[in-house]
């Protein structure tokens, strides 16, 4: 491992660290068919992969992101990929780090995203259960040597709950980011509120809390606000905005965020006190390079 520091000292000792952005909307450009697991690239097209991932640590992303969102078993079962969780999801993780070991003070995180199961009551999932479906995905990412696990676009507390006691069950050395994604009305798919979610979140032991995806800088803008102000003394923050709205061109969509429009944006985290800015769906090596330069500048 090529960093110095552990990535809770790297965390704390920046004044802004840049996370990556979209690896769903690139594996589609690359080549992914709809409806192609993401995860079996990580043994099919590791090139593919981890060229991605090169794109955006040559553009100034600090973190780099496991292709592995989807990397549960009830998301691979979707494939018929359940029995490979481990190898898949250590695949995923061995070419994030063959990438950042060439990028000195570049960390790994390993993505886990929702299981696609609905949490009890409203679905039948249990928290036992959650927590054992994200502890094997975990094992998996450890042995590929991830330096952090990130939790993202969550909708369900108990849910994050499960993973994030996964991840002090398998790994309670490394730390935990956890972002959910909320809608239209500020409120996640199952009503959580921003400052709901920064106090509840925090309580359960992640180093860092925030949000990702949903509809564009512009409602970001409000979510990372209402954070900043329910922020617990010590807790770190993360946005990682989609790169806009997704518009139809022709019979393809097309993010409307400019490099320059998350510039700005990301000037605006940077002075709100977001501690990691990264961005999401419909972003690129561009848009990074653009938050990079942007927060590098120091007023």
């Amino acid at each position: 491992m090529s960093t110095a520091l552990t990535f809770t000292e790297f965390l704390r000792s920046e004044p802004v660290v840049v996370g990556d952005g979209a690896m769903g909307t690139m594996l589609q450009d690359a080549g992914l068919d709809d409806g192609g697991s993401p995860e079996l690239w990580n043994v099919e097209h590791p090139d593919r992969v981890a060229a991605i991932l090169e794109a955006y640590a040559a553009a100034g992303s600090q973190l780099l992101t496991t292709n592995t969102f989807g990397g549960s078993r009830p998301r691979l079962q979707m494939h018929d990929l359940q029995d490979r969780v481990h190898e898949l999801n250590e695949a995923g993780a061995r070419v994030a780090r063959s990438v950042a070991d060439r990028y000195p003070g570049t960390y790994v995180l390993g993505d886990i995203g929702p299981s696609g199961e609905l949490m009890e009551p409203m679905g039948t999932l249990t928290p036992e259960d959650a927590q054992a479906i994200f502890a094997e995905q975990i094992r998996g990412l450890v042995a590929g040597g991830v330096d952090g696990i990130l939790i993202e676009t969550m909708s369900d507390l108990g849910e994050v709950e499960a993973a994030i006691r996964a991840a002090q069950e398998v790994a309670p050395g490394l730390p935990i980011v956890a972002t959910l994604s909320f809608d239209t009305n500020l409120r996640t798919m199952m009503g959580v509120r921003p400052e709901d979610a920064v106090r509840a979140i925090g309580a359960m032991g992640a180093t860092v809390v925030g949000a990702n995806c949903g509809r564009g800088t512009d409602e970001m803008r409000i979510i990372a606000t209402a954070m900043a102000e329910a922020r617990p003394e010590g807790l770190l923050l993360i946005t990682q905005s989609n790169a806009g709205l997704p518009r139809l061109q022709g019979d393809v969509f097309v993010y409307d965020g400019t490099p320059e429009a998350m510039a700005t944006f990301a000037l605006e985290m940077r002075d709100l006190g977001i501690n990691v800015i990264g961005a999401c769906c419909g972003s690129t090596p561009e848009h990074i390079r653009a938050i990079r330069t942007a927060v590098a500048v120091v007023e």
